[in-house]
């Protein structure tokens, strides 16, 4: 049996080869990296994610939620409002809380020293109405 001699550009070929193998392994695993550690990051957030601003700095944002809002729409009228950081965030923030089918329709004040949960806690109160006892 005779064997092939390899010639230059077949080596030039098989090392041109093993290094764009060696390339492509090389980002996916910085993809996985990078992916993992926006997974953690994210994942941080949903529960301890801090307020917009101080208790000193705060401002009061008036919301109005109605009946066919959902969970992303509520996120993203927050965060156009300037009371979080992130719509998506809220929404699984929400979505992982006792609160996600308690959100009432109404007008709310809420402020940006207010964290997530704190503002899921006033949009899901029971409307107290006083009475009086007559005599």
């Amino acid at each position: 049996m005779m064997e092939k001699k390899l010639g230059i550009g077949d080596i030039i070929l098989k090392i041109l080869g093993i290094t764009i193998s060696v390339l492509m392994v090389v980002l996916v695993a910085y993809a996985l990296y990078r992916g993992g550690q926006y997974a953690y990051d994210f994942g941080y957030r949903v529960f301890t994610e801090t307020p917009m601003t101080s208790i000193e700095e705060s401002e009061d944002k008036v919301v109005q939620i109605t009946a066919d809002m959902g969970a992303k729409e509520i996120g993203e009228l927050l965060e156009k409002k300037g009371l979080v950081r992130d719509a998506e965030l809220f929404l699984i923030q929400l979505k992982l809380s006792a609160y996600a089918k308690e959100i009432k329709e109404g007008t709310y004040t809420l402020s940006t020293s207010m964290t997530a949960r704190e503002m899921m806690q006033v949009m899901s109160a029971e409307d107290v109405e006083s009475t009086e006892m007559e005599e």
